[in-house]
């Protein structure tokens, strides 16, 4: 910290690094995956844990980001805590990935961010905080898996410092 601006090492986006917020969303060896379609077709296979609570249903959409100019500082968090989101990108361009564990309280400490490729998409865990979409690169598109129900499913939070992110 200096300047009253906490700063944040961007670090690669793994399954395992990122498994205590959700899921990384990749066909990868690691995936259990198999041919389909008389082996036209390579299926990777339930790569997401999809939740909605009760009364709600998964939705389908597509979100458009604008580019995120480096170095980029950060004031806010989100979370849905009634549902799951999940963001795939559609142009195959790298986006960053800010988190930080559920809870109701966040510590600038528990923040990470990943870059992540453009292969590569994430699942977000219900109650998991984290930043509205990081696109970079020009204009992206995303497919976005999520809720809709009745009721608010989006909590926000001012964070205590600005966070600086440098690539």
């Amino acid at each position: 910290m200096s300047n009253g601006v906490y700063s944040i090492a961007v670090e690669p986006l793994t399954a395992a690094a990122f498994a205590p917020f959700g899921d990384v969303i990749e066909a990868s060896n690691a995936a259990r995956h198999f041919s389909i379609n008389g082996g036209n077709t390579e299926r990777y296979h339930d790569l997401a844990n999809i939740e909605v609570d009760a009364g709600a249903r998964p939705i389908i959409s597509i979100f458009r980001g604008q580019p995120r100019a480096l170095p980029l500082t950060l004031t806010m968090l989100e979370r849905h805590p009634h549902g799951s989101q999940a963001f795939m990108p559609l142009q195959g361009r790298p986006y960053l990935v800010a988190v930080a564990p559920a809870g109701e309280h966040v510590a600038l400490s528990d923040i990470r961010v990943f870059l992540a490729r453009g292969d590569q998409g994430v699942n977000y865990s219900a109650g998991t905080w984290h930043h509205p979409l990081l696109a970079l690169d020009g204009v992206s598109d995303f497919l976005v898996v999520d809720r809709a129900g009745e009721g608010p499913n989006c909590d926000e939070m001012d964070l205590p410092l600005p966070v600086l992110i440098t690539l």
